[in-house]
């Protein structure tokens, strides 16, 4: 305990640095993933190529991912675009399914409304399938949410600071103060995360709480199909 307090500082130095190089490839994961999973949704030969092809790179293990980007982006090995990109890539690969899935699961009598009403193809998938896709969505942005939080302390071993850093430091000295300090950090990052996604949902579904369609979501399958979180190795 007093080993935390003294170096407060630096766990939450370590704490903004790791949601930092978590959440944003989240965001971008996600931005990516709508376009590719509609096309897999829009377009039935492109469905196996892009849903397997995605949740294949999601077999990658994450150290060696770190290690080869570098050769790819010309960076520094040291630096953290290399993580993002990284983190990127998993995030698309649990995600692009998710919005495919999510996507087919919305009535095709309310998508031919839509086109009945005259909207076209993006007006549609902006007005109508993606907001009432955003429950299954917000599901797998919560599985990718805590595996990016997981998967981004391995980037320590290749000397990235962030929380990883903690655990590695504890383990160099055989002190165990350190690699607490960095787990319930961890712990406390992925229900953060987990919370502000929630909240999130919960804004831009607003006639769930009006009762009627308040019905639980089904988790996502994982990139290889079967379900909940999978963690590279």
């Amino acid at each position: 305990m007093t080993w935390v307090l003294d170096h407060l500082d630096d766990i939450g130095s370590y704490t903004f640095d790791h949601a930092w190089l978590a959440g944003l490839p989240l965001v971008i994961g996600l931005l990516l993933s709508i376009p590719l999973g509609w096309a897999a949704r829009r377009v039935s030969w492109l469905y196996t190529p892009l849903v397997v092809g995605t949740g294949l790179l999601y077999t990658i293990p994450s150290l060696a991912l770190f290690v080869l980007m570098p050769l790819f982006l010309g960076t520094r090995i040291l630096d953290t675009v290399n993580v993002v990109v990284a983190m990127t890539i998993y995030t698309l690969a649990l995600l692009t399914r998710t919005v495919a899935d999510a996507l087919a699961a919305v009535d095709e009598s309310v998508s031919a409304s839509a086109t009945a009403m005259g909207f076209g193809a993006l007006r549609r998938l902006l007005t109508v399938e993606l907001p009432l896709a955003v429950p299954v969505i917000a599901a797998g942005m919560r599985v990718a949410a805590v595996s990016n939080v997981s998967i981004v302390s391995v980037a320590a071993l290749i000397g990235i600071p962030q929380l990883g850093s903690l655990f590695t430091d504890g383990f160099q000295r055989n002190f165990l103060d350190p690699v607490v300090a960095g787990l319930v950090a961890c712990v406390l990052l992925a229900l953060l995360f987990d919370l502000v996604i929630v909240l999130i949902s919960r804004a831009l579904t607003p006639w769930l709480r009006t009762g009627g369609s308040d019905r639980p979501v089904d988790e996502p399958a994982g990139p290889t199909g079967s379900r909940g979180s999978e963690v590279a190795a």
